[in-house]
């Protein structure tokens, strides 16, 4: 397993460590996963994420290039915009979703850590023109501050005027002193700040930040409240609401899809568009307490008819919720209901929109 820059801070603090990835990262510290999960809620939590790949595209044709392989447009966002994407392959199918950030000199991307490799050899074998890739995951470190008091934390360590920075959007600036690129993404539902530097300098940014923000409440959190965040959000997480037989328009993602250019797979996306998707993605409350996991039976009429993707105790919404495929035919239709198999035992279903929590979709 690769360590992260700060795997001895982690094992400081106490955290219980697992592999995630081909990486050693925490789950959660000694608080546990809902103290963690509610401090980001309420106050902020900060994320060790160097496991997440960071690729760096430079030279005239890096929009070019990189508008070829993924579904959103690249080449007009302006400098300073973040966009989410997906990477399919040409039957449009899902090989995982990205971020991807304008710079004036250049283009990051931030894709999972367990795509990374298969990322680089996609992206390598359609390079074309005056392109440079670079991967910097190891070279660069990359920490999160996500919550209501995540503004103000890293506006009293940086020297831009981070106040008018609106959701989805990148800049480059000094935070305590280092260079450093900060963008307003995040993966909790929560507005936030991730910031990318030098790895050589991540203790020290850790420990200033958690100092800076104690009087806050900020908390350290691993990948336990990580998770429960983005469910409550509807995120999708790769291996899970995404996969190599899943593609954007049964995941609920048509946003990241553009119809206005050509791009590996977007033949393909076009006919499954025009014909409609097979199944789609639904959000449910679970009637009980007992939580569904990854690969539960969905059954409508008595019959199996799909497969929960995520499950969890939601501590914000204050029920148990996941989500699923299920036919389309089914899901159009708002007098079928649903129920969920768990160890033997069929437990009632609501329909819940997605996101089961947002603040911000709700404030973009």
């Amino acid at each position: 397993m690769k360590h992260t820059a700060l795997n001895a801070k982690h094992r400081s603090l106490g955290a219980r460590m697992v592999e995630f990835g081909g990486w050693e990262m925490p789950v959660h510290y000694e608080g546990g996963i809902v103290a963690e999960h509610e401090a980001v809620r309420k106050h902020a939590g900060l994320f060790d994420l160097q496991h997440m790949g960071r690729l760096r595209l430079t030279g005239k044709d890096r929009a070019a290039f990189l508008d070829r392989v993924v579904t959103q447009a690249v080449a007009t966002a302006k400098p300073g915009m973040a966009r989410y994407s997906i990477v399919v392959n040409e039957e449009g199918n899902a090989l995982d979703d990205i971020i991807f950030y304008t710079l004036p000199e250049s283009i990051v991307v931030v894709v999972n850590a367990g795509n990374r490799e298969r990322i680089v050899e996609h992206f390598r074998k359609h390079l074309r023109g005056d392109v440079v890739m670079e991967d910097l995951t190891e070279r660069w470190a990359m920490l999160a501050v996500q919550g209501p008091e995540a503004l103000a934390i890293v506006q009293g360590l940086c020297d831009l005027d981070v106040t008018e920075m609106k959701y989805y959007k990148c800049a480059g600036c000094m935070v305590a002193g280092e260079p450093t690129f900060l963008a307003t993404t995040g993966y909790t539902g929560e507005h936030g700040f991730e910031l990318v530097f030098d790895a050589r300098s991540a203790e020290r940014m850790w420990d200033l930040l958690l100092l800076h923000g104690a009087s806050r409440g900020l908390k350290p959190c691993g990948l336990g409240s990580r998770d429960t965040l983005r469910l409550e959000a509807g995120m999708p997480l790769y291996g899970h609401e995404l996969e190599l037989d899943v593609n954007p328009f049964e995941a609920g993602l048509d946003f990241a899809v553009s119809g206005a250019k050509e791009f590996i797979g977007s033949q393909a996306l076009a006919r499954i568009k025009k014909d409609g998707a097979a199944r789609k993605l639904l959000g449910f409350v679970v009637d009980g307490k007992r939580i569904p996991r990854q690969g539960a039976p969905l059954l409508a009429g008595g019959e199996v008819v799909g497969k929960v993707t995520s499950g969890t105790s939601s501590p914000t919404v204050g029920k148990v919720v996941c989500m699923g495929f299920v036919p389309a035919r089914l899901a159009q239709d708002a007098a079928t209901t649903f129920e969920v198999e768990i160890s033997g035992k069929r437990y009632p279903l609501a329909r819940a929109e997605l996101p089961f929590y947002s603040n911000t979709r709700k404030k973009k």
